[in-house]
């Protein structure tokens, strides 16, 4: 047989092995009550276990190794955290084990007690000529309430890891959950092409500012324009000069110093995606609600807050233009329900599950895994593949648990750590 230690500590962790009249290496009967928990960390593999040889119940540690020469050549012999192994679980029992007290620990070898099926679905899903995810062949026999469980632990997992940049932020804008979210608003206004600049002209445009002239609409879109760097030109229709005219006091009163022009991408994008146009929802979301995370906290309906967005009004110049001084035919250029999907999705939901781990309030991280569940879910390669094989996919709480399950378990074939990959091993 053919595998790593890791599918040995899996056999022994959920007692996936004959135990029909267990022995010692030594003959004595032996007995398993409980396997210990899994350890991660350093030290012995298993802690806490607790089994009987003969007539003596014992209580500790236990170590699995592939041999029992194992021991000796990952150095535990001069290692007193090994001292008090109760049990040496291995798969060929190839040398005797005596710790330098003189004890000699008891062996319990594995090696004619693993199922055939079980290492036959093993060595498919490992090294199995798959194309697309180890259990391709298997995931469609996983019973629904077994991958919801598991996705559902993937998708907590994969806003746990992105809850540290939030958290990061939070201590550069010392403590404050309104700036941070809006950085982060506007970084995802960008929608990846344009994340950068747009993260940069948050950064260079705090909100304190922006909040001293909520009341002008036409100050708050020249400092948006402005700090994008779009205002250095020399214009001729009579919006973008009154902008470049306002941007010009305000920018000197604030010393602010704008975003390079260069960062801006236009090139393989649809007009109606060029950062002007999203510059220009931008500030009229800006003009239309102050303090949204406060907002995000209090709003429980998800047609509420997607109101937030599909309801806010460009300036009307944007309706007849993509840039300034080039006229375009008329066409709406308020932000769509999809781009709407995408901005609740990267950020509202991000923020609500970040916010609650943070204070520690579980009702705030189930709120962004109900929100995940009432948005659509997104349209990738992943998604498409996951549902080639079978996979139900409705929403963005599934999708996003399933791109970090591909990307973080399937492309690793950590199958072993996966509810899925354990399911089909396990199935009869």
């Amino acid at each position: 047989m053919l595998f790593p230690e890791d599918f040995l500590h899996y056999i022994w962790k959920f007692r996936l092995f004959d135990r029909d009249r267990l022995q010692t290496g030594d003959g004595e009967a032996l007995e398993i009550f409980s396997p210990g928990l899994h350890n991660s960390d350093s030290g012995p593999d298993f802690q806490n276990a607790r089994i009987r040889i003969g007539d003596t119940v014992w209580a500790g540690n236990i170590e699995v190794h592939l041999s029992s020469s194992d021991w000796k050549k990952h150095g535990h012999a001069a290692d007193n955290a090994y001292g008090n192994i109760i049990l040496h679980v291995v798969y060929k029992d190839d040398i005797p084990l005596v710790l330098p007290d003189g004890r000699r620990v008891p062996t319990l070898e594995l090696q004619n007690r693993i199922p055939d099926e079980l290492y036959s679905r093993y060595h498919q899903l490992i090294f199995g000529e798959q194309t697309i995810i180890p259990c391709e062949a298997s995931i469609g026999a996983v019973d629904s309430l077994t991958l919801h469980n598991w996705l559902t632990r993937v998708l907590v997992e994969r806003l746990e890891k992105k809850s540290v940049a939030v958290t990061a932020a939070l201590a550069l804008n010392r403590g404050d959950w309104e700036e941070t979210f809006y950085q982060f608003l506007a970084a995802n206004f960008g929608f990846k092409i344009n994340a950068l600049p747009f993260e940069l002209l948050a950064k260079s445009l705090p909100q304190n500012i922006l909040a001293k002239h909520k009341n002008n609409p036409m100050q708050i879109e020249a400092l948006v324009f402005g700090q994008a760097g779009f205002l250095g030109e020399d214009f001729k229709d009579e919006y973008p000069l009154k902008l470049k005219e306002e941007y010009g006091f305000l920018q000197k009163k604030y010393k602010l110093a704008p975003v390079e022009t260069h960062l801006w991408k236009f090139m393989r994008l649809r007009p109606a995606n060029f950062p002007t146009i999203r510059l220009a929802q931008f500030a009229a979301l800006i003009i239309r609600s102050n303090h949204l995370f406060s907002k995000l906290l209090e709003i429980k309906d998800v047609k509420v807050l997607k109101a937030l967005f599909t309801d806010i009004k460009v300036n009307p110049y944007w309706e007849d233009h993509y840039r300034f001084d080039i006229a375009s035919p008329r066409s709406s250029k308020n932000i769509g329900e999809a781009s709407v999907d995408i901005l609740l999705l990267n950020t509202m939901a991000l923020f609500l599950f970040s916010y609650g781990k943070y204070n520690q309030q579980q009702h705030f991280i189930n709120r962004s895994l109900q929100l995940l569940e009432h948005l659509p879910c997104e349209n990738n390669k992943i998604i498409t593949d996951f549902s080639n094989l079978g996979v139900k996919i409705k929403t963005a709480f599934e999708s996003q648990a399933l791109i970090e399950l591909k990307n973080n378990y399937c492309n690793y074939k950590k199958c072993l750590h996966c509810g899925v990959g354990n399911k089909i091993l396990k199935l009869a």
